[in-house]
């Protein structure tokens, strides 16, 4: 959700890049916590908890991935979905797995 919202706001309806990540980035959150308590992870124990959890990793996962789109743009010069597949790679996978399984949904 979030890479599709991201493709269809820049590419299409020209929004700025920074302000698509965000916007994508916001969509996709919901999905992705649901997905991951439900089917990756099959976390039990307090929804409430787990959302806290959840929100503070999210909010860190949308400033990175701003902030790597931008460096990605404006210093290496890559085309915004260029960077936001860098980006988004690199964070997914160093950061959002990890505290997904380590620090949310951990057994």
């Amino acid at each position: 959700m979030d890479f599709t919202v991201f493709v269809i706001l820049n590419k299409i309806f020209g929004v700025w890049y920074i302000l698509a990540t965000i916007l994508g980035a916001l969509s996709g959150g919901l999905i992705a916590f649901a997905l991951n308590r439900n089917w990756v992870f099959k976390a039990k124990g307090s929804v409430k908890n787990q959302l806290l959890k959840y929100a503070s990793v999210w909010a860190t996962s949308i400033v990175l991935n701003t902030v790597g789109i931008y460096l990605m743009v404006e210093y290496i010069k890559l085309d915004p979905v260029m960077g936001k597949v860098f980006t988004s790679a690199m964070v997914g996978i160093f950061f959002n797995f990890l505290m997904n399984k380590y620090f949310i949904f951990r057994k």
